[in-house]
């Protein structure tokens, strides 16, 4: 039955190939990809699917369904189509979001008759404020057997890692004065804030190796003769585990209160950016589909890239069997976030590579619906890992 789904990308290929196209030719930031979406949804209702927009408060995230009506596994595809100030499509958003569309049409074309649904989720901003976090704290997940998106890159790899993340401001406020006449009338929050730095600097020998922490002072002072009582800093925290991070984020949160007391300042703490999990692959999953990518045009799959970014595919991961492959557009050392890379995605080669990534996609799909056996080892590596990294039992196939 895998032979029908190349006969089926033959008859929508072109399509696709024009939809990834029109992508890059009209990018939208992230929250505001309105033409991108009514470009995936109508062309998913188009093929059966029954489609919501505007879930999980998000105008522009939507779910796609095609129901058999039979019983059987649910395989979700998700589609990124946000892009980037300035640059466009330089993470290949076009091409995933077209991709984990055309996995969808390309499964339900099947799914009659080997019973289950196949869902298609639109997933909003990756870039800045990941919908998939809200997706999974709001249950989207609930249900679906396991869930896959691909990923261009310089060259195929595998499956890997990413860093669990926070995004933390604080907000110090002191109180002004004459910095020459009068000083000691003044509190210093900006002083408050390079002490938060000197605290930072001195923990980075007391963590391990993965942890990532960086920061900037976004408000200092207007003037340097008045005391600043007010100064805003921003940092980022990452770690390899969501156990390790909680761990560090406390100690720094406690530089940060340290900070305060040491200079007479007051600190106020909140996040300013939605936090990443670290993304936990199924490699069970992960496997099935780099077998499957190596039964189409893609001929090579490297091991996993060592990774120090975020992704919300991460969030996901820990409440879903889940993947995040990366597809080759057979470019050595390209860098994405770059012109170059998005220009690099409506070439011919990028047309064939986004048809190898529909199918392969696909294909996994196929596998799940089909091979109980290869499901059940899916499920339960999951619940494994999920022990593991989290501490937390499943409960109705869902961590708790």
């Amino acid at each position: 039955m895998k032979e029908q789904l190349r006969h089926h990308l033959s008859q929508i290929e072109s399509k696709l190939w024009e939809m990834s196209d029109y992508l890059y030719h009209h990018p939208e930031l992230g929250d505001q990809e309105y033409q991108s979406m009514k470009l995936l949804t109508d062309f998913l209702a188009s093929h059966g699917f029954a489609v919501e927009k505007g879930i999980v408060g998000r105008p522009t995230a939507f779910k796609a369904v095609y129901d058999s009506g039979k019983p059987g596994p649910v395989v979700a595809f998700l589609c990124e189509y946000d892009a980037l100030p300035g640059v466009g499509h330089g993470c290949g958003h076009n091409m995933i979001g077209t991709m984990s569309a055309g996995a969808g049409v390309l499964l339900s074309k099947v799914i009659d008759e080997t019973g289950g649904r196949a869902v298609v989720l639109g997933t909003p901003a990756e870039e800045t404020n990941g919908a998939k976090v809200a997706m999974a704290e709001q249950g989207i997940f609930n249900g679906i057997d396991a869930a896959m998106i691909v990923h261009p890159a310089d060259e195929s790899y595998e499956s890997g890692e990413s860093l669990a993340m926070d995004a933390i401001q604080f907000d110090f406020r002191g109180k002004s004065a004459h910095a020459a006449s009068n000083p000691e009338d003044g509190i210093n929050a900006l002083d408050a804030a390079i002490q938060l730095f000197n605290g930072v600097n001195a923990l980075r020998q007391h963590v391990t190796s993965d942890v990532r922490i960086h920061g900037i002072i976004k408000e200092g002072g207007i003037a340097a003769n008045i005391v600043p009582d007010k100064a805003v800093a921003q940092f980022y925290v990452r770690a390899k585990a969501r156990a390790v991070l909680n761990e560090v984020v406390d100690k720094v949160k406690r530089i940060a209160q340290g900070a305060a007391i040491m200079t007479g300042a007051a600190v106020q703490i909140s996040n300013y950016e939605l936090s990443y999990d670290n993304m936990i692959t199924n490699k069970t999953l992960s496997n099935m589909f780099t077998e499957n990518l190596l039964q189409t045009k893609v001929k090579k799959v490297n091991p996993p890239k060592t990774s120090y970014g975020s992704i919300d595919m991460g969030n996901v991961s820990h409440v879903v069997p889940a993947i995040h492959p990366y597809i080759g557009l057979d470019a050595p050392g390209l860098v994405a976030h770059t012109k170059a890379f998005a220009d690099m995605t409506i070439t011919d080669n990028a047309h064939q590579i986004l048809s190898s990534g529909a199918l392969a996609l696909a294909m996994t799909g196929f596998d799940l619906l089909t091979n109980g056996e290869l499901l059940e080892k899916v499920k339960g590596e999951f619940a494994e890992t999920v022990k593991k990294n989290t501490g937390k039992q499943l409960k109705n196939g869902n961590p708790f």
